[in-house]
Formats: structure tokens, sequence, C-alpha cells
């Protein structure tokens, strides 16, 4: 599937800023990544719309199935059902995911998990695991915690912890990441993020529909962070320097 929608970001203090652009992703279960073929989208070769296993996981192209699945095993939650993962696929050859949303369904289709993969501008990667202990599923629209550990904009301490918000029903997904600070006060996040969209069929019209309107989305997206950067700076928003990536590759929600 496609889905076809925007990205916001809403930053509150000390000085505000906001953007919203139009964005898109696919909707990939993993056992049936091979169907991405006959839509038009190259699996693990070259194409101007391509993905590639290689960028996500364990990124040395082996199975993200066998990747993922030992994650949940290893940290005791049952995900025996479809596991779907939301990403951009690579445009003319580059790819770009800040974020990413492995989906992870029980054999009753209920969500047992979503591990939220972030990656930042300096080629570096953490995981945080939204599950509840309990074993109970996850539902629409409920709020999920974890401490941030991992560095993403040079304008964010890395201290204070993420709210996750997602829409899991058919036809339409969000996901939204709030992130408070220390200095948070009256609820308001430092900064309020959402990825959403209505979701299509992929089809090799839909696919060539993509690089008319998209083909430069990754280097747009990648110029986007350095763009806002400048603005933030412009309005003298204090840098922080990046640390030490923590030791450890993936946090669990509180």
């Amino acid at each position: 599937m496609l889905v076809a929608g925007d990205v916001m970001h809403r930053r509150s203090r000390p000085a505000r800023n906001a953007f919203s652009y139009p964005a898109f992703c696919l909707r990939l279960p993993l056992h049936n990544l091979p169907a991405l073929e006959a839509a038009g989208v190259r699996l693990n070769r070259r194409g101007l719309i391509a993905f590639h296993e290689r960028d996500h996981g364990p990124r040395d192209g082996s199975s993200l199935s066998a990747w993922i699945a030992a994650i949940l095993a290893r940290e005791g939650i049952p995900a025996d059902g479809p596991i779907v993962l939301y990403a951009f696929p690579r445009m003319l050859g580059y790819v770009f995911n800040p974020v990413s949303f492995w989906v992870c369904h029980a054999a009753n289709g209920d969500i047992s998990a979503v591990l939220t993969e972030v990656n930042n501008t300096f080629g570096e990667t953490h995981h945080y695991l939204l599950a509840h202990p309990d074993g109970r599923a996850l539902r629409t629209g409920e709020t999920l915690c974890a401490r941030k550990v991992f560095h993403v904009s040079p304008f964010c301490a890395v201290t204070g912890h993420y709210t996750f918000r997602f829409h899991f029903g058919p036809g339409r997904w969000l996901a939204r990441i709030d992130y408070f600070d220390q200095d948070t006060i009256d609820g308001e996040p430092l900064l309020a993020t959402h990825v959403s969209g209505e979701e299509q069929a992929l089809t090799p019209a839909s696919v060539r529909g993509l690089l008319w309107r998209y083909r430069w989305f990754t280097v747009g997206v990648v110029a986007r962070i350095h763009w806002q950067a400048v603005q933030l700076w412009r309005k003298r928003v204090p840098f922080f320097r990046k640390p030490q990536p923590p030791d450890v590759l993936l946090t669990r929600n509180s």
C-alpha cells in the first residue's frame, strides 16, 4: 500500500517554529515484500523507486522479518502475526528515513508492539520499542511514553521523554510523537510532530505518479532538515553538541 499525506513539525519555545509539507510512505508487510516488484518498486536492486532491506534493521541486507522477530522474542513480546513497516523508499537511488515504524501484530490481529526506528543525520540509529509490560494489545489513540536517549536535533538536549500515539485503523495512518523536555510547563510539548496519510493501492500507475510528484522527495527531506536548522539558528535557539550515542541500541517504553 501507498500512504499519501503530510509531515508536520511544530516547536513551541524558546522561539516558535513550524512547518508542514506533503509526504508519502510505503506500507510494507514484511511477509509480502516480493509483491513490490509487480507494482514497479524494485526490491533490493536499483530502480527509480526501490526498497532495500539493508536500509533498515541490521542494515546488512539480511531478513528483516528474522531481525524483528528476534527482538520481540528477546523482549518477551508475542507477535506471531504480520509485521508491517511504514517507511520511505529510495527515490532515484537515495533514501533518508528520519523515522520508520514497525507495527507488530499477534495472530488474532491485535497489535502487540510498535518499533520506532529513528535515524539522525550523523548516520546513527536508535530503536524505541513500544509495548505494554502486561502483554495487552496496543489501541488506537492511547499514549505511550519513552525516555529520550538518542540525539536527533542539535537544538534539543538529550533529556526528557517522548509520547507516542497512533491510529491503527484501516484506510488511514497516523503516528504522532511529542517531545517533552525538562522545562516543559502546562503540558505543552517542546516539539509536536506527526506523520499522517490515507492509504491507496500500490500499482504501477500510482508508482509512476510518485515519480512525477515526489521525484526529489529524499533530497527535499534532507534539505528541509537543514533549512529548518538555519531558521532555528537565526532565531537564536540554543545549540547542543552531539553526545556519544547510547551503548544500547534499543529502549523500551516506560
